[in-house]
């Protein structure tokens, strides 16, 4: 599966999370939304609301999923009956692609249900690589890789961050989900400047774009996705899309979830940005930035 393919549907705008409190709003109103992203895991049943819902969604929208627990920096490999599970979803929804996060999160049959910052070294990243590429394969759906926010670092660390996420996606060949907001508290956190972070990344593999809120904590901010964005995480994402163009955005609001309309309002604020650039194939976007 080639580079070009991590992304199909690069015309997508602004996407919105499906969550519970929004459902009969969802349902009744048919808001004017182009995309729900879905948390994978939420879905992985036999049957029940959950799919009875996701069904009728699936009638008017896109729908997206986004993971929490493929764990591709995890040593040990993802559970035959998840992947199962996995690809019968991605089969239900058509998901153009699927995301999840470059973490670790479980060892030996033992899940922390957090995701872990990984040692950035050498071959952790082809580990992971090994890992994306295999997944993929499986589930035959593009996938697209998501950097963490992180309050810790690990001392046998041999690259930065950013250094350890292209190494990845090259190898893995495969796209990127980029948090605006992730790196914003990471490069708070671990003091880095997040503009250097977007410089040395693959900006030709990005492939979906979240923003979301944080708050303060003792020495950290914390990525809790229970508020607004704040002004510098909305001008890192303009930042981000001046380089890059039209990308599919996504607003994260999983806490304190306010009613449907707020979040629609605070989501479609990355409009003034994305209607600036035009809205072109995955391939006429690697080129744009790539300068080929």
């Amino acid at each position: 599966m080639s580079a070009n393919q991590f992304n199909d549907n690069s015309d997508l705008g602004v996407g919105i999370g499906l969550r519970i409190p929004h459902y009969d709003h969802i349902l009744s109103e048919t808001p004017p939304v182009e995309w729900f992203e879905i948390i994978s895991e939420n879905f992985l049943i036999d049957g029940g609301r959950p799919l009875a819902i996701l069904e009728r969604i699936l009638e008017k929208y896109t729908v997206i999923q986004h993971g929490v627990s493929l764990y591709f920096g995890s040593p040990n490999e993802v559970s035959e009956d998840h992947l199962k599970r996995l690809k019968e979803l991605v089969q239900f929804t058509k998901t153009p692609w699927l995301t999840d996060h470059l973490c670790w999160g479980s060892v030996d049959g033992q899940y922390s249900h957090d995701l872990l910052p990984l040692p950035y070294t050498t071959a952790v990243a082809h580990a992971a690589a090994e890992k994306i590429m295999r997944v993929r394969d499986y589930l035959q759906v593009p996938i697209s890789v998501e950097n963490l926010s992180s309050y810790v670092e690990f001392t046998g660390s041999a690259m930065s961050e950013w250094e350890f996420l292209t190494n990845v996606v090259e190898a893995a060949d495969c796209g990127i989900l980029l948090d605006v907001n992730n790196i914003y508290v990471s490069s708070v956190n671990h003091k880095f400047d997040p503009y250097t972070y977007v410089d040395n990344i693959p900006l030709d593999r990005v492939a979906q774009i979240h923003i979301a809120g944080h708050s303060p904590h003792d020495r950290f901010i914390i990525d809790t996705h229970d508020r607004a964005p704040i002004d510098p995480v909305w001008e890192l994402y303009a930042y981000v899309i001046s380089k890059i163009g039209h990308t599919p955005t996504l607003l994260e609001w999983d806490a304190k979830i306010p009613s449907f309309d707020e979040v629609h309002k605070e989501a479609m604020k990355a409009t003034q940005w994305l209607d600036q650039t035009p809205r072109t194939s995955q391939v006429e976007r690697r080129q744009a930035v790539s300068g080929k």
